[in-house]
């Protein structure tokens, strides 16, 4: 499975998101962010889907009973790095957690991907909603921790 991903993300990433920017016909960017433990950049391929200026993603796993790694990378970091074609920018991350905001948030997801209300009927667990903005902040924190 790692090496398919690596080598959609390098196929991506070699030809500026011209190829390997869709997945089961739906475009895809890719997420960088740094793992808990590794303290290295990994990249995650995810599907796109825009609020305005952000961008919203889901720790939906498929369905499966955990929340994935790169979801816990991403709020234990504070963000990451987006990458849409070959353009790369900081975005911060933040869960939303309930409200009418999450409901929005769930439904522009839903809607561009309708397989994650199938993950979330094979998950007990309430899949996570975050919201990625771009940020200069991150940015800056990122080059200072250099």
């Amino acid at each position: 499975m790692r090496w398919t991903t690596n080598r959609r993300v390098r196929l991506y990433r070699d030809t500026g998101g011209r190829e390997g920017s869709r997945r089961l016909g739906k475009p895809c960017f890719l997420l960088d962010v740094v793992g808990r433990k590794s303290g290295k950049s990994r990249p995650v391929m995810l599907m796109l889907v825009r609020r305005g200026e952000d961008f919203l993603v889901t720790g939906s796993n498929a369905g499966n009973p955990k929340t994935p790694n790169w979801y816990l990378n991403l709020m234990a970091a504070g963000g990451g790095y987006v990458e849409v074609g070959a353009r790369r920018w900081a975005v911060s991350a933040r869960e939303v957690a309930d409200g009418l905001e999450r409901e929005a948030c769930w439904h522009l997801l839903t809607n561009a991907c309708p397989d994650f209300n199938s993950h979330q009927q094979l998950t007990t667990r309430r899949l996570p909603v975050a919201v990625l903005s771009p940020s200069v902040e991150f940015l800056l924190a990122d080059f200072e921790g250099t």
